[in-house]
Formats: C-alpha cells, structure tokens, sequence
C-alpha cells in the first residue's frame, strides 16, 4: 500500500512541477513517502537477509541422510527444496528487472505452473550438486536479489507481471510477497530436519 502511495506522488509530482515553489509541503510529503517506501523496502531486504544469515549454518550441518532422504508432501528433499529457493530467487530477480523496463502488463514464463518448477529441480540435478556449493548459491542468489529490490524504481511498482490467465502481480507485490514464500520452504526444511527418520 505505502509503495503504492509512491506512486501516486511521483505522478502529482510529475503533473504539479510547475507549482513547486507553492508546494513546500508537498515536497516535505513526498519526502516522508520516499522515507516509509525505503523502510519498508529495507525491512523486506533485512527479513531476507536475517533468514539467509541464520539458515546457512543449520543446512551446513545437516547429514547427507536428511538432506537427500527425506521428502516433504511434494516428494521433495531438503536439498530439492533449497534448489527450489534459489530458482525462485533467480526467477524473481529476472521479473523485477523485466518489470521496471518492459511494458505493463508484463508477459513472462511463469516457472512454476503445470509443474514445472519440479522440471526445473529435476533438469538441474539439485539432488546431486554439493551440498556446500548449492548453500552458498542459495545464500548469494538471496543477497543478489536484496541488491536488486534495493535498487528498485519506486515510480514502476505498480508495473504488472501476467502469472497466469486470469492473475496479475504488481511489482510491488512480488517485492513483498518473496519473503513469506521463502519463510514457507524454509519451515519444510526445518519440518523435515526435525521429523523421525
């Protein structure tokens, strides 16, 4: 909502730039806007960094027999699941940069329907590659992508994103919604760590 309001501002900023000599509050508005939008961004950025921070060395000492042998609903295993992460990752960081200079509504493969994110687990091997080195990819595709929404042309969060035939995905959304889907895989990793063998 407040990346939204962002938004709004910029285009009376846009429209009202003749009058900015009378709009010293406008500015002084703006300004707080500007302020909230980066918060919030940061809080999101942190969020991610803070999961990433702390995940990394509970999955550096994990046993190859729970990394490899235990499967959640989707007959996934953690390091199925990690690879997952770092697809969604990467994904996400290509929608946010096709979303700030490619027309709206965007189209763009979505990965993950019809199955296909399982196709992409399965054509990349994640159930073979080193268990350290897809850690560190996890973790750097993660801080790249804070990078990225650090980076983000607040004027474009409303910029859509087509996921499907009747759905659209704000930039803004997308943003906001990344760290609850990766919260959500990291609890099945940790549901599989403490599960009985």
């Amino acid at each position: 909502m407040l990346l939204r309001l962002c938004k709004v501002f910029y285009e009376i900023k846009f429209s009202l730039r003749s009058f900015k000599e009378d709009l010293g509050i406008f500015e002084i508005s703006l300004s707080l806007l500007k302020t909230i939008v980066m918060f919030e961004t940061s809080v999101i950025i942190s969020e991610i960094h803070s999961l990433t921070e702390a995940w990394e060395p509970v999955l550096a000492s994990l046993p190859a027999g729970i990394i490899m042998q235990r499967r959640n609903r989707q007959n996934r295993t953690i390091k199925q699941i990690l690879g997952h992460l770092v697809d969604s990752a990467s994904n996400n960081i290509h929608r946010i940069v096709h979303l700030q200079y490619r027309q709206s509504p965007l189209s763009f493969p979505n990965y993950a329907t019809n199955g296909n994110n399982d196709r992409w687990i399965a054509i990349q091997d994640y159930q073979n590659e080193d268990w350290n080195d897809l850690i560190r990819l996890w973790k750097y595709t993660n801080l790249h992508l804070c990078h990225v929404i650090r980076n983000v042309d607040h004027g474009k969060l409303e910029n859509e994103w087509m996921s499907g035939p009747d759905s659209m995905i704000t930039l803004e959304e997308m943003i906001r919604d990344y760290p609850l889907h990766l919260k959500l895989h990291l609890s099945e990793i940790d549901e599989l760590i403490n599960s009985p063998s």
